[in-house]
């Protein structure tokens, strides 16, 4: 009985020290790993640009309406676009100049903690005109951005919160 135990310890022991088996298996689930990540779905700048100007809609109406919850959501919203195109798109050149529009966001922000809606369209026309200037020094100037004059959504009311 010893030496059966002692054959299968000595067996399973050779079988786990065989490299060459264990290392291709490891460079083969590696290999699949990478082709699955390269292939997975990755937005582009255009994609995180489109969300923000719809945000940037929602957030001028939201004002209008001093309806600063909506506000401040939609201000935290283009915050987070901005922080993905910069973890997403490393490789656009753009990217480097997305800090110009660091201080219009955050004017735009304490406009909306304020609570104030003069502040607020005076940090709303920087922020639109420092997105302008951005997509100007990027050579996309042919994107033009302005404050908006309709809502982009037909059914969304931008007035605060009805009370019940």
């Amino acid at each position: 009985m010893k030496k059966i135990i002692s054959l299968l310890l000595i067996a399973g022991l050779v079988a786990c020290n065989n490299p060459s088996i264990n290392e291709k298996k490891l460079q083969s689930r590696l290999d699949s790993l990478e082709i699955k990540l390269n292939n997975t779905y990755k937005p582009g700048l255009g994609e995180f640009m489109s969300s923000i100007q719809v945000h940037h809609a929602k957030l001028w109406f939201a004002g209008q309406n001093k309806n600063w919850d909506l506000a401040d959501f939609e201000i935290k919203e283009i915050k987070e676009a901005l922080d993905n195109i910069n973890k997403y798109c490393t490789d656009r050149p753009e990217v480097k100049a997305l800090g110009m529009i660091n201080l219009s966001i955050d004017s735009t922000s304490n406009a909306i903690k304020h609570k104030d809606p003069v502040e607020f369209k005076n940090s709303f026309t920087a922020l639109t005109n420092t997105c302008y200037n951005c997509h100007q020094e990027t050579n996309h100037g042919f994107n033009v951005l302005k404050i908006p004059d309709n809502p982009p959504f037909s059914n969304q009311d931008f007035k605060s919160e009805k009370k019940k």
